[in-house]
């Protein structure tokens, strides 16, 4: 028999899969790439925190697919009515403890003493992240609370600059750093106007054949075809300069590249020349 019940229970879960199924409008990073993103003094530079990403809109904390994170009352007393970015954090190299402090229901209040939120962004989709960054730096240092911090943002104006600051990150632990465009509007989805450049990690391969390039590097060399000591072969069309292109290592040479990680097929991700290995 359909009774009240019932009819409340249904609408509870409708309710509940409403809920779940609004997600925030997210803005996430693409791969840092020199040769694409060469001009650094157009963007704003921070360190990247290995946390998990919470926004909060206002009354709760929501993860970025809209799932509720339950912190304890007095960890979001403090937080305004405004739309807030940014990670909940203990310390470098900690995620997984993290991750697990975060995930309970019931919040636990020794447990949750140790995070702080970085906030990084104070989303408007009508105004530029350099006027953003302002507004929530002020805004945080305003509520004067030891646990909810303003990720500071630097500027650089060039390459050298950035790598320095990025290497001082990553020898203390850290995860690596994030470029957000000073000029770009606040939007949903992965954009060039926020980047990540993490660790890479570098290995040797040996050319084996030289692919022609294309556009403005027609008659130049377009990429190199390589092959590792374990056998697998890929393209290397990224970190050359104009010379390298107009005489590039010899077939049979061993080159040293970069990548970040692995794709699914186990082949190097990003794969960047870096350098001729010395035959000494």
């Amino acid at each position: 028999m359909f009774t009240i019940k019932h009819l409340l229970l249904i609408v509870i879960v409708l309710f509940t899969q409403c809920i779940s199924a609004a997600q925030p409008s997210v803005l996430l990073a693409k791969v840092y790439d020199e040769t694409k993103h060469y001009d650094v003094s157009k963007y704003l530079v921070s360190e990247k925190y290995d946390g998990v990403r919470a926004i909060w809109t206002g009354t709760q904390f929501v993860t970025r697919k809209g799932n509720i994170i339950n912190a304890p009352s007095w960890f979001t007393v403090p937080l305004p009515n405004v739309w807030l970015d940014g990670e909940l954090w203990t310390k470098r190299e900690h995620f997984s403890a993290l991750s697990g402090i975060v995930r309970t229901k019931k919040p636990n209040n020794h447990d949750w003493q140790t995070i702080t939120y970085k906030v990084f962004d104070m989303p408007d989709k009508n105004l530029p992240f350099s006027t953003r960054y302002k507004n929530y730096n002020e805004l945080i240092t305003s509520l004067n609370s030891p646990h909810i911090s303003a990720v500071v943002q630097y500027s650089f104006t060039n390459n050298e600059q950035l790598t320095e600051y990025f290497d001082n990150i990553t020898k203390q632990g850290g995860e690596g750093v994030m470029l957000h465009l000073a000029s770009a509007k606040h939007s949903n989805g992965r954009s060039n106007a926020l980047l990540k450049l993490k660790p890479y990690l570098d290995a040797e391969a040996v050319v084996i054949a030289h692919l022609p390039g294309k556009g403005k590097y027609q008659g130049m060399l377009g990429a190199l075809r390589v092959k590792t000591a374990q056998g697998q072969v890929f393209s290397i069309g990224t970190g050359f300069n104009d010379a390298q292109r107009s005489i590039p290592p010899e077939i049979g040479s061993t080159v040293t590249y970069r990548f970040h990680g692995l794709t699914k097929n186990g082949l190097p991700r990003f794969a960047s020349f870096l350098r001729v290995r010395d035959s000494l």
